[in-house]
């Protein structure tokens, strides 16, 4: 007895300083679309994947800008200190006859004279036009595209799988608190039975030894009172985690109308199997793959030589044997020979890719096939359940009310309605886990036929 009454008041101390620990925190009650909300608006691998939109699409405005003339500017100045001579001898250009009758040597004499002035300088501006490369460019451009597609996917992706795992800690804490409402009543109603031997044997009706079964059985009932609160503990704070909410903010959930969900009507297997497609991993598995097809393109493209059209002007001051400005136009031709055996290798390196993505996307319509036709059967199976769990609690309720009718008579004992009270608890717990179990399953179809 004595035993008992210890373990009784340090349960009591337990919860009784849990009250105080909640009180000293912020209480606030979430719906669960507000829960979904903060967990999508406030996820950092959300943000990440939206920076990396940005990052990729700048990538594709970059690489169209190639398509284009690229314009470059130069100048150049350079002092010397030395100037280059020019010496000429006499007679070197030839002679002349004069009307005197004589030959007149050109140059007269030796001439020597400096070539350009000590300050030199000069200006350029050419364009560049590629025009074999175009293919290529494009080419790379259509990758780009995809790139950025296969991020938005993945975003998608993250969004959902971000709303199914708050979904699930949702209905699991509120499934958990049932069982917990459930776990008390049991607990009262051992509590009830070991006051009523106590009593009796008191009395002398009972023997001491029934006592001790009974003492185990309320330990037992307070362990399982104790572990769904360790549960729900967690559930809360794995909540508040992925939903990216304060430390110091005790998540309260608003309670859901059962009598309003309404079971949903599925389609047909095949339908779900059919519009697949929309699935976000088989997306991303065909990007790949479109990918790889465009990389095999791009690497055939390279063994082209880069032609173009180059144009400019050009303007030098202090070199006197230059013209002072040339503008000027024409053909540039570059071609890297050794582009041709290395791209071959790069080739069969892309084919190679192309390969592992058909094979994923084999292996992704497999996947997703097959966990689509266990979420169906998942669903399926927990509408029986609930069917079944509503009519135990039709049934427990109707047990609960007899019971009632004869405690009002006195013809009942408290601990029998203290049990039914807890089977009633228990079908509730079952019909309630039952149907959250269902818009679990339901929403985790929908996820999958990516709706």
């Amino acid at each position: 007895m004595n035993s008992y009454i210890k373990r009784y008041i340090l349960l009591a101390v337990i919860f009784i300083a849990s009250g105080f620990g909640l009180r000293a925190q912020n209480k606030m009650q979430y719906s669960l679309q507000q829960l979904i909300d903060s967990a999508v608006s406030k996820n950092h691998l959300v943000s990440i994947k939206e920076w990396q939109l940005q990052e990729k699409t700048s990538k594709l405005k970059e690489d169209a800008i190639k398509r284009y003339p690229s314009v470059t500017l130069g100048g150049n100045y350079q002092y010397n200190f030395s100037l280059g001579d020019l010496n000429i001898p006499a007679g070197a250009i030839g002679s002349v006859t004069t009307n005197a009758g004589t030959n007149q040597l050109l140059p007269a004499e030796d001439t020597k004279m400096q070539v350009g002035q000590h300050a030199n300088y000069s200006t350029e501006v050419s364009l560049y036009q590629p025009l074999l490369q175009q293919p290529k460019i494009k080419t790379g451009l259509d990758i780009d595209r995809l790139d950025i597609a296969r991020a938005e996917k993945e975003k998608i992706k993250m969004v959902r799988e971000l709303k199914l795992g708050v979904q699930k800690l949702y209905y699991g804490i509120m499934i958990t608190q049932k069982q917990y409402e459930e776990a008390t009543n049991r607990l009262e109603l051992a509590q009830a039975k070991l006051a009523d031997v106590e009593s009796a044997t008191a009395a002398g009706k009972a023997i001491a030894s029934n006592l001790a079964g009974l003492y185990a059985l309320v330990a037992e009932e307070e362990q399982n009172v104790l572990k769904l609160d360790i549960l729900l503990q967690d559930y809360n704070r794995e909540l508040a985690n992925i939903a990216n909410i304060q430390d110091n903010t005790v998540i309260s959930l608003q309670p859901l109308d059962t009598t309003a969900m309404s079971v949903q009507t599925i389609a047909s297997v095949e339908i779900y199997t059919n519009t697949m497609a929309a699935n976000t991993d088989l997306q991303i598995a065909r990007l790949d793959q479109e990918k790889a097809i465009l990389g095999i393109k791009a690497v055939r493209r390279s063994n082209l030589p880069d032609i173009g059209l180059i144009a400019g002007y050009y303007y030098q001051k202090g070199n006197p044997i230059l013209p002072t400005s040339s503008p000027y136009i024409g053909i540039n031709l570059r071609w890297n020979l050794q582009d041709i055996f290395t791209n071959h290798e790069i080739k069969y390196q892309r084919e190679s890719q192309l390969k592992q993505a058909e094979h994923q996307l084999a292996y992704q319509q497999q996947q997703v096939r097959s966990n689509l036709e266990k979420a169906y059967r998942k669903v399926n199976q927990n509408q029986a359940l609930m069917r079944v769990a509503q009519k135990a609690l039709r049934y427990r309720h109707e047990e609960l009310k007899v019971q009632q009718d004869k405690q009002g008579s006195g013809l009942a004992i408290k601990s029998t309605l203290l049990e039914v009270k807890a089977n009633v608890a228990k079908a509730e717990a079952d019909f309630y886990a039952a149907r959250l179990s269902c818009l679990l399953a339901f929403a985790e179809l929908e996820n999958l036929a990516g709706h």
